[in-house]
């Protein structure tokens, strides 16, 4: 298998509900997040598709690791994506309110971690959902 790498952030609201993406053209949903482009960490990264995905502009501080885990890639058949995870946790709901789908993004979605699992991508349901509860 061929191993994918991206950054991925988990918004985290103040009743434990994150936000989670569809991409254009696709069924299910994953943390907006995206590959890094050439010469850029892991955490620029993140920064970066939040705010081109979401219009979310985060500093870096605002990050927190929540690790590093592999899981099938939802959208690229044969292929397992590593991904950085990184929380972001009290953001006001003002600014929760201005977050919207943006490039390649075609719909938000809230949902419950502890028991969501329709159309939920895999590094969610195996690794992320399980570390937040």
């Amino acid at each position: 298998m061929k191993i994918i790498t991206v950054s991925a952030v988990v918004i985290v609201r103040e009743d434990g509900w994150v936000l989670t993406v569809r991409k254009n053209g696709t069924t299910g949903f994953m943390m907006p997040g995206g590959k890094p482009e050439t010469g850029e960490d892991a955490r620029t990264c993140a920064l970066r598709e939040v705010r081109e995905e979401l219009g979310l502009v985060l500093e870096s501080h605002q990050l927190a690791d929540l690790g590093v885990f592999e899981a099938r890639a939802l959208n690229e058949p044969d292929m397992t994506v590593r991904a950085h995870v990184f929380t972001v946790r009290g953001l006001t709901p003002g600014v929760l309110d201005t977050v919207q789908a943006a490039a390649e993004i075609a719909e938000l979605k809230w949902v419950n971690p502890a028991t969501e699992r329709e159309n939920q991508a895999d590094l969610n349901l195996s690794h992320i959902f399980p570390a937040l509860v």
